[in-house]
């Protein structure tokens, strides 16, 4: 017999996943030791294992699944052929809806942008201290994306608007804001995203405590330290409105000990999700502000389950000893705080739990 261990590495189904399809009655194993709950599966269940992968990647329904390997090794293939024929069409019919929706929105894009004018903007020229820079750079840079298909997301946002600087990144599942107080600007609010070799050069210019100063002209961004300079060109493209994503409403509040929960994670358990690739961390978090790794991935109103190396990261970058966690449910992102910088904070989406 296989142990549960191995057969997902030999079928490629993840432990957790095993977990789940046992408890669903889909791929129950041979034996399960009464003392220690460990399951073993028979080597005959290897192929069912591998099909039943191949369907999970497909997004097959529960339900069928559950009626394929039920019929998979009959003599009668009809009903598979039909159930997998089912889903076929299903995913095609999805995929068409799908394409009609998109054609409507390219074209409500289109009639928007045959209304757009550029928008020219005045040099801007601000002062900013090189430590608060610094900070705020290291705050967001883990969150910037490197999709290419998704080059506005490849970079980090400067939003200058009175006499703040906010610092703005995000790749669709994590975002991080910081801000820094500037001077020297009194005019409108203006944006410019930094790409991400650009935004590492300035990191590197900032060493000392004095102010730096920072230059935005046209396409073109500046950055001045004493007697030395780095620039290049901002990415021509518009960033997302961050504003409408960071406002949630109140939830559960949790302050931690940021090095605590990091070695808890580190050393706790690592879950897998049906339909998700990540190790994930799942997080309990109860009314009286105890945040606990879990050590199972059963879901609840109280648990959120997160990507286990961006938790991580964001832990990292926020660069305090004290957070403050923040989760609304299960399916919203969780926020990640500094207590004593409102300003400062990332969010993390989370990952649904199977029921």
């Amino acid at each position: 017999m296989r142990s549960i261990g191995e057969m997902a590495r030999a079928s490629g189904l993840g432990v957790s996943a095993l977990r789940f399809y046992d408890r669903a009655g889909v791929l129950a194993p041979v034996r399960v030791d009464p003392v220690s709950g460990y399951r073993w599966y028979g080597e005959e269940q290897l192929e069912e294992a591998r099909v039943l992968a191949r369907l999970r990647r497909a997004g097959m329904p529960l339900a069928d699944i559950r009626l394929v390997l039920a019929a998979w090794s009959g003599a009668d293939t009809g009903l598979v052929r039909t159930l997998l024929m089912a889903h076929l069409r299903r995913l095609e019919a999805g995929l068409t809806d799908a394409r009609a929706e998109f054609s409507t929105l390219r074209a409500l894009l289109d009639q928007r942008e045959n209304h757009m004018t550029p928008l020219h903007t005045a040099p801007v020229l601000l002062s900013v201290p090189a430590p608060a820079l610094a900070a705020s750079l290291d705050a967001v840079r883990f969150a910037v994306g490197t999709d290419p298909e998704l080059p506005m997301l490849g970079g980090i946002l400067f939003d200058i608007d009175g006499d703040g600087l906010h610092t703005v990144a995000t790749d669709r599942y994590r975002m991080a804001v910081a801000r820094s107080a500037v001077t020297g600007h009194g005019g409108p609010r203006v944006q410019a995203v930094v790409p991400t070799p650009l935004a590492d050069a300035m990191r590197a210019l900032l060493s000392g405590e004095e102010p730096v100063r920072l230059e935005l002209d046209g396409d073109r961004v500046t950055l001045e330290a004493g007697d030395r300079q780095v620039a290049g060109h901002r990415l021509d493209h518009e960033f997302p409105d961050y504003r409408r994503l960071v406002h949630l409403p109140a939830g559960r509040r949790a302050q931690v000990d940021a090095p605590a929960l990091r070695k808890a994670i580190e050393t706790g358990p690592v879950h897998e999700q049906v339909g998700s690739s990540a190790a994930l961390s799942v997080l309990e978090m109860t009314d009286d502000g105890t945040v606990t790794v879990r050590e199972d991935a059963e879901a609840g109103q109280d648990r959120i389950a997160v990507n286990r190396e961006y938790l991580l990261q964001a832990l990292t970058a926020a660069a305090h000893d004290h957070l403050v966690l923040e989760s609304t449910s299960p399916t919203a992102p969780l926020a990640i705080r500094r207590p004593d910088d409102e300003h400062t904070f990332s969010l993390l989406m989370p990952v649904r739990l199977e029921d």
